[in-house]
C-alpha cells in the first residue's frame, strides 16, 4: 500500500513537472511571435513614413525621419571622420563624414559613402570639393546608437557617429544627411531599413510554430503520464502486483 501512495505522489510530481515545463515553453513561443509581428508592423510604419517623407531645404525645425534635403554650402573637408568598420559587398572600410556649412552659418553632418580599407588602420585618404556645393540626400535622426566598447573615437576613426565628437559649436539639428546626389558623394552603402517587414512576419510564424508543436507535445505526454498514474494503468498494475507476491511470502 505505502509503495502504490509512493508511486502516485512521484507520479503527481512528474505531471506537474512536465505540464509546467511544456507550458512554459508555450507561452514563450507565443510572446516572441506577437514580438515578431509587432516589429513587422513598426517596420511598415517606418517604411511608410520614409514614403511620405517631405523633400526641404536647409529647413529651421527638425525634419521628420528621412526627409529628403537639399543643403547648398562648403564642406569643412579639415574635419573630417570616419565612420569605423563597414561593411560592403563584402569589404571592409569606413563610411566618411564631413560637416558641411550652409549659407546661413549652420552645420550639417553629412554621411558620403564608403570607401574600402581592408585591415589597414591608416587614415583613407578622400578628396573632398572646394567651393559651393549642392547635395541632397536623406536625413536620418541622432538615436541612441551601438553600444560601445571603449572609447567611441580613436584618431580620427568613431565606432559610431556622435555629433559630440566633433567638438565644435552646435549642429543644425541632432542628425545627419546621407548624401544620394552631389559634389563629393562616394560609393552608397547606407540603406534606411536592414530588414524588411516579410522577414520578421516569417520570424513569428516560426515562433508560434515552435509554439503548436509544443503544446501537441505537452498534450500527448501529459496524456501518456496520466494514464500510466491511472488505476487501471501499467503503473498501477505493477505496483499491485508487488504487493500481492509481498503478502504471499512467509
Amino acid at each position: 500500500m505505502h509503495h502504490s501512495i509512493r508511486g502516485q505522489g512521484a507520479g503527481s510530481w512528474r505531471l506537474a513537472a512536465w505540464f509546467l515545463f511544456w507550458s512554459l515553453l508555450v507561452i514563450l513561443g507565443v510572446f516572441l511571435g506577437l514580438w515578431q509581428w509587432e516589429r513587422a508592423d513598426d517596420k511598415r510604419d517606418y517604411l511608410a513614413r520614409l514614403d511620405a517623407a517631405p523633400t526641404l531645404e536647409a529647413p529651421g525645425k527638425v525634419p521628420p525621419e528621412g526627409t529628403h534635403l537639399t543643403l547648398r554650402g562648403h564642406y569643412l573637408a579639415e574635419r573630417t571622420l570616419f565612420l569605423d568598420n563597414r561593411t560592403h559587398q563584402g569589404r571592409l572600410g569606413v563610411a566618411v563624414l564631413t560637416p558641411l556649412r550652409t549659407e546661413d552659418g549652420r552645420v550639417w553632418l553629412v554621411q558620403r559613402g564608403f570607401v574600402p580599407t581592408g585591415p589597414s588602420r591608416e587614415s583613407p585618404e578622400v578628396d573632398t570639393p572646394t567651393g559651393e556645393v549642392v547635395v541632397e540626400g536623406r536625413w536620418q535622426q541622432a538615436g541612441e546608437g551601438t553600444p560601445l566598447f571603449g572609447p567611441n573615437r580613436e584618431g580620427d576613426r568613431l565606432q559610431r557617429i556622435d555629433l559630440a565628437a566633433w567638438e565644435f559649436g552646435d549642429f543644425a539639428h541632432e542628425g545627419w544627411m546621407h548624401l544620394e546626389r552631389g559634389a563629393g558623394m562616394l560609393e552608397p552603402w547606407w540603406e534606411p531599413s536592414v530588414m524588411p517587414p516579410s522577414r520578421h512576419v516569417g520570424y513569428a510564424v516560426q515562433w508560434w510554430g515552435l509554439a503548436l508543436a509544443a503544446l501537441v507535445v505537452m498534450l500527448l505526454g501529459g496524456y501518456r503520464l496520466m494514464k500510466d498514474r491511472s488505476p487501471h494503468g501499467g503503473g498501477a498494475e505493477n505496483a499491485t502486483s508487488e504487493e500481492t507476491e509481498g503478502c504471499r511470502k512467509p
